[in-house]
């Protein structure tokens, strides 16, 4: 058994999890046991260091002893180079390094967190998951992971000769976004103009940003009328582009309305989100063939399962003309479990060599 210790950092909270892990050899085998876990604001603390140092002595109070951890594996909310980051939306910057001399452990990795949402994929069960499309796995074969959030993030798993699986990051959620309508291309040229650059990446439309770009191209075009609320909160986050604190979160506020049904063009973004989403996850999954189980994270699909259901992303997934018949048996699920950077991290941690 091998006692580790987890986290997923992020600009806003940090997730730290002592665990108890028993090995078997490769990750879908680990069998992992929580010891305790806790939450917390990451602009409270100057480092991430003092953080863990508080989270142990918390350990020791609730547990009336102290495991002592003899590894560690956090997810970084930015991009991580040499086992160094420096987080997109915190003051810190983190060198394992130096974590392992300040908190006494060894090894120490830092990992992206989206990296860590793959690793995380291999430690879900049924429970975890929604199935968008059954499809048929194949042992040994790659693995996809699509997920719209604050961007896109893609990447994917790739088994070796004894079934481990690697994860590897990858940009493609900054890919060209490919319109396949009269109103995708309306929206095309809508972006160019409104952001004055010459190309729109995928991550314009499928993102929460993008779910915005959406509504503010509909609502400009006047293809639908606005209600007061939404038009409101709308025009609240406009006048506040530029500061840092902000009063709406207007992604959730269309997407809230759209799945109670009270604001038909917010309705209308969701659908032709759905659909871009689910035309960009075709577009991994024709590059990848990840007959292994494609995996749909991030918090905007989880948190409008209804519209993930519809149809209309599974529909947009397969409509790939002559080659769609290879996308027919490959299973696709969207993420409910939220601690699924965490359960990478752990898993990561359970997995590397000591």
């Amino acid at each position: 058994m091998t006692v580790l210790l987890a986290g997923d950092i992020g600009g806003t909270k940090t997730i730290l999890r002592l665990a108890e892990a028993q090995c078997g050899g490769k990750a879908t085998e680990t069998v992992m046991t929580t010891i305790f876990e806790e939450q917390y604001a990451s602009g409270d603390f100057p480092d991430l260091v003092p953080m863990v140092r508080q989270f142990l002595r918390e350990v020791e109070a609730h547990t009336e002893s102290l495991p002592k951890p003899e590894r560690a594996c956090f997810a970084i909310a930015g991009p991580v180079s040499n086992n160094t980051s420096s987080l997109t939306n915190l003051s810190w910057t983190l060198e394992g390094d130096r974590l392992q001399k300040e908190l006494h452990l060894s090894p120490v990795v830092l990992i992206n967190d989206f990296a860590a949402v793959g690793y995380g994929v291999l430690g879900l069960t049924a429970e975890d998951l929604c199935p968008l499309q059954v499809g048929q796995v194949q042992a040994r074969a790659p693995i996809a992971v699509i997920g719209a959030g604050t961007g896109l993030g893609q990447g994917f798993l790739i088994p070796d000769r004894q079934g481990h699986y690697d994860v590897y990051p990858s940009e493609g959620g900054h890919a060209d976004f490919a319109p396949r309508s009269q109103l995708e291309f309306e929206l095309l040229s809508y972006l160019r103009d409104k952001f004055k650059i010459t190309r729109i990446s995928a991550e314009r439309v499928v993102s929460g940003q993008g779910i915005v770009a959406i509504y503010q191209f509909l609502r400009d075009r006047q293809a639908g009328e606005e209600t007061p609320a939404i038009a409101n909160a709308i025009r609240t986050w406009e006048r506040e582009l530029g500061l840092a604190e902000k009063s709406v979160d207007p992604a959730a506020t269309i997407s809230i309305a759209a799945g109670k049904e009270t604001d038909p063009l917010s309705e209308r973004v969701m659908a032709i989100f759905a659909s871009a989403y689910g035309a960009e996850a075709g577009n991994l999954a024709l590059k990848l063939l990840p007959y292994g189980g494609l995996y749909v994270a991030g918090g905007i699909a989880a948190k409008n399962l209804s519209l993930m259901q519809s149809g209309k992303f599974i529909d947009a997934f397969m409509d790939k003309g002559r080659v769609s018949p290879l996308l027919e048996n490959i299973p696709v699920n969207v993420v409910l479990n939220p601690r699924v950077g965490l359960i990478g991290a752990a898993l990561y941690a359970a997995t590397m060599d000591g």
